[in-house]
């Protein structure tokens, strides 16, 4: 079924891409390293922590990177990373070849990581917890496919909470693959149910592909303030990137849950948070027209940091105040 392309996107004037950007590269990592991105991002015990996806060596005849870890650095002002001497978190055994895209969130004074997991069965989501950053417990992984997963940085109704982006394998009549947002919940954050659908694609009006959660949502008197990310195929991009042909671009969107039934959409802006449209968005990464956010931090003066990945090579920073993005999400869904 063909769709129709989505044509030029931009983003709000009421972001700031960091004039530091990339706030990380692979030239800043002490081991092999190629593409640094989609990486989780919180302030635990005075200081922000970044764990980051590493993809690094080669593969025979193919632009693909060989082998992923997860590094970690630390900051003291959310721009400059001191990058530690080795990667925290390298996922690998029989069933598993790798993990990757973590997203960090604090709860009751520790760190719960969200990560996805490649197996020989399919893709997986996991999280694991950790106060130290060298010892990880694994608390529950998915059923194949599932990933992308967010945990809420407080319970609701006594449950853990999380988004996640299932890839069931009929989809909706694919293509295009329409892959939505659901929630679910937990008592102890190692069995989940009650799922329930969030955001469909039909939703999104910037999407003509499918979405997913983004980085994990931070609390507002108004809602939970949610970041999510949307993609949108035109076949005449054809070769964008390291690869021989990619005709996607993602896109940042923000929306607003309801605090006592995150499941339901409060309100979200009709167009795009952050598009892509800076070179180190566009041009020369491994996929052209990649925003991927992957951690959201609230400051005590109003100021939102958003870190994402950008174009599958990089990460970067962009800055708003709380005020101007809750006024972006000013479209009821219904």
């Amino acid at each position: 079924m063909p769709t129709d392309p989505i044509g030029v996107l931009s983003s709000p004037s009421v972001i700031t891409r960091c004039p530091s950007n990339p706030v990380l590269s692979a030239k800043d990592i002490p081991y092999e390293a190629s593409l640094i991105f989609n990486a989780g991002v919180c302030k635990y015990q005075g200081k922000y922590v970044m764990v980051f996806r590493n993809d690094y060596g080669k593969r025979p005849n193919s632009p693909h990177p060989a082998a992923t870890n997860i590094g970690i650095a630390y900051s003291d002002d959310g721009v400059n990373w001191e990058v530690q001497d080795k990667p925290c978190f390298d996922l690998k055994d029989e069933e598993i070849s790798r993990g990757y895209d973590p997203r960090l969130t604090v709860l009751d004074g520790k760190v719960y990581m969200c990560f996805a997991i490649d197996t020989r069965h399919g893709v997986r989501g996991g999280i694991a917890v950790t106060e130290d950053f060298e010892d990880f417990e694994i608390l529950c992984t998915t059923v194949p496919d599932n990933r992308n997963m967010v945990l809420f940085p407080e319970l609701v109704g006594g449950n853990y909470v999380r988004l996640e982006r299932p890839f069931p394998v009929y989809s909706r009549g694919g293509p295009p693959h329409r892959f939505d947002v659901w929630y679910s919940d937990s008592p102890d954050c190692r069995y989940w149910g009650n799922t329930q659908l969030v955001l469909g694609t039909e939703d999104v009006p910037f999407c003509n592909d499918k979405i997913g959660p983004a980085a994990p949502p931070i609390k507002t008197a108004k809602g939970w303030l949610t970041t999510f990310h949307s993609v949108d195929s035109d076949p005449e991009r054809g070769k964008n990137g390291w690869e021989a042909s990619w005709q996607k671009r993602y896109c940042a969107g923000i929306m607003l849950l309801d605090l006592n039934e995150p499941w339901k959409v409060v309100a979200m802006s009709k167009q795009p948070l952050i598009a892509p449209e800076a070179p180190y968005e566009t041009d020369g990464g491994f996929r052209n027209d990649v925003i991927f956010p992957g951690g959201m931090i609230l400051e005590d003066s109003g100021e939102v940091k958003i870190y994402y990945g950008a174009a599958d090579t990089l990460e970067c920073l962009v800055t708003a105040h709380v005020d101007d993005l809750l006024a972006l999400c000013d479209s009821p869904r219904r």
